[in-house]
């Protein structure tokens, strides 16, 4: 078999030398269930993945470079964009609270893509701001801030025990 693709060989081999080294390390740990995960479940996880990504990739070097379409020059301005809404996330939740923080994500990582409309990212951010506010503070209780401390009193109930 000839070797088409080095790029996607030398990637391939790095996928598959950090996957067998994340399998490697969590066999020091007890794995668990998926019910009562261990501290090795994710590394496993993980290595597992790797694993079959770089099977995936390796397979890859195999084909010839005709048959592969050629690779489309990079989005700059879409890169910047969808990574500095994240960052502008990281910067905004511990003022802003969770909810202002996903429509700034959700409303900055749109710019990246002309074919977004604001109807689609308006409703995007809701559904992922309320499943978000559904699973990290109603379901698993971790304690964040959902609104601006400016606007805590206005959308939070108030508590029973206040004033006890």
């Amino acid at each position: 078999m000839k070797i088409h693709n080095k790029r996607n060989l030398n990637a391939s081999l790095l996928f598959i030398a950090i996957g067998a080294l994340f399998a490697v390390y969590s066999q020091d740990y007890p794995m668990g269930t998926a019910n009562r995960m261990g501290p090795g479940y994710f590394p496993m996880w993980l290595a597992a993945i790797l694993l079959a990504l770089g099977g995936v990739v390796l397979s890859m070097a195999f084909i010839p470079r005709e048959s592969q379409a050629p690779p489309e020059p990079t989005d700059w301005r879409g890169l910047v964009l969808v990574l500095g809404a994240v960052v502008l996330f990281a910067v905004l939740l511990p003022f802003a609270g969770f909810v202002v923080s996903v429509f700034a994500l959700v409303g900055v990582a749109s710019l990246a893509s002309p074919e977004s409309r604001l109807k689609e990212t308006l409703v995007l951010a809701a559904v992922l701001a309320a499943m978000g506010v559904a699973v990290f503070g109603v379901g698993l209780e971790l304690q964040f801030s959902t609104w601006p401390p400016a606007l805590v009193h206005v959308f939070e109930a108030p508590s029973v025990t206040k004033g006890l």
